[in-house]
């Protein structure tokens, strides 16, 4: 808490009216660009427009206030969505509200104990999968609305087979005017989105329209003039028997809360130039989605959108997204009756271009283009998992395919063999007779680590080295060694034993050495064999060339 105060009053050292106006504007920017996606997920998720509204409202608020850094702008976002309508169609709303709740203490938990550095081992492949298989589920959840038309099931398979059986019946107005939106998201000057956001001016316009010329096409309805909504978290209507089958979608709730949040942090963080406080951060989205439940909003987390127009609108402090909330308010409280004429189409529409722009296609054009079969691998299984599975398992079979793919690039094992030549040797004084010295010695170099992979190959290639009578093993360029590289060098050494042969240890890297004396193979090949380089073997004179 002491550091906290600290750093609310370095935030606000030398806090003028000038800096206070640039927070009013950039908060009313920022609830500009949040109105029309609040709405959006909300509807998306399954628990209603007000729902959405809710959670930028309260979520925004408690998320501001507490924040691990000054900047950081939080709401309901496009990638929860996927997760909460599935929820909601398989728990219920009141099930949604138990894993948003039980998210909030997981994301509070992880502050706490200071285990914001998890994200951290989360490859970007994955975080690009993940991202792209849940832009997928959102464009095909919003097939229905943006067509007028209906379906069975939440999946997309689902979605594609209803179809199929029940037939596919276009509403013609609500697509003309999703599409209108979506044309007007993309031709839209990025200049004059600056000052009015392309997605608010689409809904608006789509929503006068409805009302003057009385479309007769699906529409938000009216919503409450209320924050605590009737439809909202009982914790005594928790049934323990449930909380098993709730954990997953909590999970999967916490890590996109903490992945995005965390991501956001640290992309705006170089925008703004200003550090931040990774558990606090964590500990402000707990605790903002331990809350929501109660009020009967979706979880929320830091919004990469909303941060990002919040800096170049020119947000001095946390009191945009304060500002931000407030606005949202406002528009609850006074002009929500407007709402009932906004077509579902448009919000369809903003959807759609939102699920578009959340892929990272950058980092998907680099992997495809330069073939990078490793990301390409790890990008696919995630986004299928995402698809098929739900986040968590996804998360997990995308980490496992990138250390599946590591542990393959790591393994290789070069090796190669030299016979003495004295030319290519540092000695100068003794260096007369080396090569006749050496006649019947081999230098093999070994490159790469020594493990499970590819001891099998360190044996093989070995076992081809034949008609010597010393083979000098040169392992500076051996990082590592596992069991299994120690029990396929003492395995060679015993067969160059059992065929007289002697074998020299060169250049071995203090981590390697510490493994051969813990595993007693130092001891048993023989301190006399061990020497710090090849060229020391070569140049020594008092060498003895017999094994032993």
């Amino acid at each position: 808490m002491g550091k906290y105060i600290a750093d609310l009053k370095r935030e606000f050292q030398g806090y003028t009216g000038k800096k206070f106006s640039k927070d009013i504007i950039a908060g009313i920017t920022v609830a500009a660009v949040a109105l029309p996606l609040a709405l959006a997920f909300g509807i998306a998720s399954g628990a209603g427009a007000s729902a959405g509204l809710v959670a930028g409202i309260i979520g925004g608020l408690i998320a501001a206030l507490l924040s691990g850094a000054s900047y950081q702008l939080s709401g309901p976002t496009g990638t929860m969505t996927a997760i909460l309508a599935i929820t909601v169609a398989k728990h219920s709303l009141q099930g949604m509200f138990t894993a948003c709740f039980i998210a909030g203490v997981i994301i509070l938990l992880c502050g706490v104990l200071e285990l914001g550095r998890i994200v951290n081992f989360i490859p970007l492949p994955v975080i690009t999968g993940f991202t792209s298989g849940i832009a997928l589920i959102i464009a095909f959840g919003q097939i229905d609305s943006f067509f007028g038309t209906t379906s069975a099931g939440n999946g997309i398979i689902q979605k594609v087979i209803s179809y199929f059986e029940n037939g596919f019946h276009i509403n013609l107005t609500s697509m003309l005017v999703g599409l209108f939106v979506i044309a007007l998201m993309i031709v839209f000057p990025k200049k004059w989105n600056n000052v009015v956001p392309a997605s608010l001016l689409g809904t608006i316009i789509a929503t006068i329209a409805v009302a003057l010329l009385k479309l007769d096409i699906p529409t938000v309805g009216e919503l409450p003039k209320t924050i605590i909504l009737e439809n909202r978290f009982d914790i005594t209507s928790i049934n323990l028997n449930d909380i098993g089958a709730l954990l997953s979608p909590a999970l999967s709730i916490a890590l996109l809360c903490i992945i995005e949040s965390l991501f956001c942090a640290s992309c705006a963080a170089r925008m703004k130039k200003e550090t931040y406080e990774t558990n606090r951060e964590l500990i402000s989205q707990g605790v903002a989605n331990m809350a929501l439940p109660f009020f009967g909003g979706i979880p929320v987390s830091a919004v990469m959108a909303r941060t990002t127009v919040g800096i170049k609108a020119g947000s001095a402090t946390r009191l945009t997204g304060v500002v931000h909330s407030l606005v949202l308010l406002f528009c609850v409280l006074v002009i929500s009756p407007v709402f009932k004429y906004l077509p579902l189409s448009a919000l369809a529409g903003v959807l759609l271009a939102t699920a578009y722009r959340m892929n990272d296609w950058e980092s998907i054009k680099t992997y495809f283009k330069r073939r990078m079969k490793g990301p390409i691998a790890t990008f696919l299984v995630t986004m299928l998992a995402t698809i098929v599975f739900d986040l968590t398992i996804a998360i997990l079979l995308g980490i496992a395919v990138a250390l599946f793919v590591f542990m393959l690039n790591v393994s290789s094992l070069e090796i190669s063999q030299s016979k003495i030549e004295k030319h290519r040797l540092n000695a100068k004084a003794h260096d007369c007779d080396i090569e006749e010295k050496f006649k019947d010695a081999v230098v093999v170099y070994i490159t790469g680590p020594m493990f499970f992979l590819n001891a099998q190959k360190f044996t093989n290639e070995l076992e081809k080295i034949q008609g010597y009578n010393m083979v000098i093993l040169s392992i500076r360029g051996v990082p590592m060694i596992d069991v299994s590289g120690l029990t396929a060098l003492s395995d060679y050494y015993g067969n160059c034993i059992a065929k007289r042969i002697r074998l020299i240890i060169c250049g071995t890297q203090d981590s390697v050495m510490y493994r051969l004396k813990a595993y007693g193979l130092y001891d048993i090949i023989g301190k006399e064999n061990f020497y710090p380089s090849v060229d020391k073997v070569l140049t020594c004179e008092d060498f003895n060339l017999t094994n032993r």
